[in-house]
């Protein structure tokens, strides 16, 4: 091999190095590497260890929803399974929707069928 394909091939490798130390200082910044960091890998509802390929099956949630609000003292993070997490945001999104819904103290409820309301009248003929 010639000195000067060695050379490019040590040029490749050396900036394929940099690349990758890069992206890691980059990733190391972001909230997912600091709430890991924080936090043990298990999940804040379920109670799951994660650990190895698995480590990616756990997220960050935002307590308060805002992905925008993120402190460095992790205050706003919890660790979550996929499941979990996905009920969260489920439970979170029925309740945003569903609170027009909700009768207020001196409304009626909205529904009109009553299945139990002669029952005191149906025991009594027994």
């Amino acid at each position: 091999m010639t000195s000067a394909k060695k050379g490019s091939e040590n040029d490749n490798r050396d900036r394929i190095i940099a690349e990758a130390l890069r992206s890691r200082e980059k990733w190391e910044q972001t909230y997912r590497a600091r709430a890991l960091k924080l936090f043990p890998p298990v999940c804040g509802r379920c109670g799951r260890e994660f650990s190895g390929k698995r480590l990616q099956e756990l997220t960050v949630h935002h307590r308060d929803h805002n992905h925008d609000n993120n402190p460095p003292d992790g205050s706003n993070w919890e660790l979550l399974c996929r499941y979990c997490h996905d009920n969260e945001h489920s439970r979170f999104e029925d309740a945003e929707y569903g609170a027009d819904d909700m009768p207020g103290p001196d409304q009626e409820p909205g529904l009109t069928h009553r299945p139990f309301a002669n029952l005191a009248d149906l025991l009594k003929r027994k």
